[in-house]
Formats: C-alpha cells, sequence, structure tokens
C-alpha cells in the first residue's frame, strides 16, 4: 500500500478588503464623473468628450467600470472612423445587401478603384503593383 502524503495548504494573507467603489491606489472612495478621456486607435489618440469614469477625488486615480470601458472604446473607434472618413461595418454590410455583393464581390471592386485612382501617377503605379499581386 503506497503511503500518503499530507499536505499543508497555505493561507496567502492580503491586504483589506476595499468596497468597489473604492480607489485602488489608496482606498479613497471614488466619484462618479464625465469628462474627456484620451484612447489610443491604430496608433492616434483619440479624445473621448464626456465619458462616464469614476475619479478618486484624493489621488485623481481614474478607474473605468467594464460598461465604461466598453463605451469608452466604442466611442474612441466612432470619433476615429467620422475623422478619417471610414464607413462602418454595418455600412458596409448594407451596401453589399443594397447591391446584392458578396465580400469578394465588393474586395474586387474597392481593388479596381483603387488602381485606377492611381494609375495616372508614378507612385501610384508602384502601389497598384503591390495591391494586384497581394489580392490576385
Amino acid at each position: 500500500m503506497k503511503k500518503m502524503r499530507s499536505h499543508k495548504v497555505s493561507v496567502v494573507r492580503r491586504g483589506p478588503v476595499l468596497p468597489d467603489d473604492a480607489c485602488p491606489a489608496c482606498g479613497t472612495q471614488m466619484v462618479e464623473r464625465r469628462g474627456t478621456l484620451r484612447l489610443p486607435v491604430n496608433g492616434e489618440e483619440m479624445a473621448v468628450p464626456s465619458a462616464a469614469h469614476l475619479r478618486c477625488p484624493k489621488c485623481a486615480e481614474v478607474v473605468l467600470r467594464f460598461q465604461d470601458s466598453k463605451r469608452l472604446s466604442e466611442d474612441a473607434i466612432a470619433i476615429y472612423r467620422k475623422k478619417h472618413e471610414l464607413l462602418s461595418a454595418d455600412e458596409i454590410r448594407a451596401i453589399r445587401e443594397r447591391f446584392n455583393l458578396t465580400q469578394a464581390d465588393l474586395a474586387r471592386l474597392l481593388r479596381l478603384a483603387r488602381t485606377r485612382s492611381h494609375a495616372g501617377s508614378r507612385a501610384g503605379t508602384c502601389r497598384r503593383r503591390r495591391w494586384t499581386s497581394c489580392f490576385d
């Protein structure tokens, strides 16, 4: 018969348990605020006005709840799209459905439009070659 070793369970001691709305840095109760927060999107920092967040009145630490973080990310991406005049996924889907196109058909159309728009310039012809070689 095999002898069993007795395993001792070690208890990890932690500091005091803080309430959910306490500052993780100093323990002070945080205040809900709205203000401009910045978030990078594709390497470019986007300022999102009136973003909901928790701020510590003592040390100015900012904490985002899950919902606030998700909303901040969505708003930052929307601002980025508007700034660079990009279509959202829903807008692209609506265009495809309106003209009865598959994703491959739309990609082919966009590739043709891009290669024709750069056909006149010398740099454009280089780009055109790279684009066509990537997709062919």
